[in-house]
């Protein structure tokens, strides 16, 4: 049987061993570049912040900060409207 807890144990680093993380902290791109107005006519740089599927990505994978990323996704929601970018990801 085994012990309640026992489990935590298993994943821990062994003493004087560092965990491995992945890259720094992400930067939001829009502060980095000063870009202030996201327009929505600029279908290149809105497709770089919507995956394959055709959803919006998340802030936690873009790094984008949060107020930019509230323009970012009206910007896109605008361009689906107008047919610049697709609702939906390509059928498979």
């Amino acid at each position: 049987m085994q012990r309640v807890g026992a489990h935590r144990r298993a994943l821990t680093v062994p003493p004087g061993r560092h965990r491995e993380r992945g890259p720094g902290k992400k930067v939001c791109k829009f502060c980095v570049e000063k870009i202030e107005a996201i327009n929505y006519k600029d279908v290149r740089l809105l497709a770089q912040f919507v995956a394959e599927s055709g959803k919006i990505v998340p802030r936690r994978l873009t790094g984008v900060c949060t107020p930019h990323q509230r323009r970012l996704s009206t910007a896109i929601k605008r361009a689906r409207n107008i047919a610049l970018l697709p609702f939906a990801g390509r059928a498979s």
